[in-house]
């Protein structure tokens, strides 16, 4: 078993309103293509046609050196969040991810980053949840580093 935490409800519900990404710019506004656009909140692929948004986001709580921003994807209508515990939608699109564990400080826990198969995802986060040192750990886009999503304890 994996605990997924998707963006928060509150944050992608500012976003959807109107508010201002991390870069302090409203999101752009876009039709899904259908080749691969996966909202960050429901965890599912935005399907052909539909509007979606297109904006940075910074996955951490204050700006720091290891505070990554990248542009990510939601639904423009809102959705529900991704809330079971099975692997979801986002990740059967691409046969690779890296995942990377970081510290109550929100740093990088160091030795923890891997790129690793769909299919390891589970294995792995519970190897990188073996090190005492990691809090959570975010699983990203190996080809473009985005965002994908967090992994919890528990």
């Amino acid at each position: 078993m994996i605990n997924i935490t998707a963006l928060p409800t509150d944050i992608v519900r500012a976003l959807q309103n109107g508010g201002p990404d991390a870069h302090g710019q409203s999101a752009e506004h876009a039709q899904s293509d259908g080749g691969g656009n996966p909202c960050r909140h429901c965890l599912k692929y935005i399907p052909k046609g539909a509007e979606m948004l297109i904006l940075a986001h910074r996955p951490f709580p204050a700006a720091q050196p290891y505070a990554e921003t990248g542009p990510i994807f939601l639904c423009a209508d809102p959705c529900d969040q991704h809330q079971d515990n099975q692997i979801p939608e986002i990740f059967s699109y691409s046969p690779d991810y890296l995942i990377k564990g970081y510290n109550q400080d929100d740093r990088i826990v160091y030795g923890t980053g891997v790129v690793i198969g769909k299919d390891q995802l589970a294995q792995q986060t519970k190897d990188i949840f073996a090190d005492e040192r990691v809090d959570y750990i975010h699983i990203r886009s190996s080809r473009n580093n985005c965002y994908q999503a967090r992994v919890d304890r528990g």
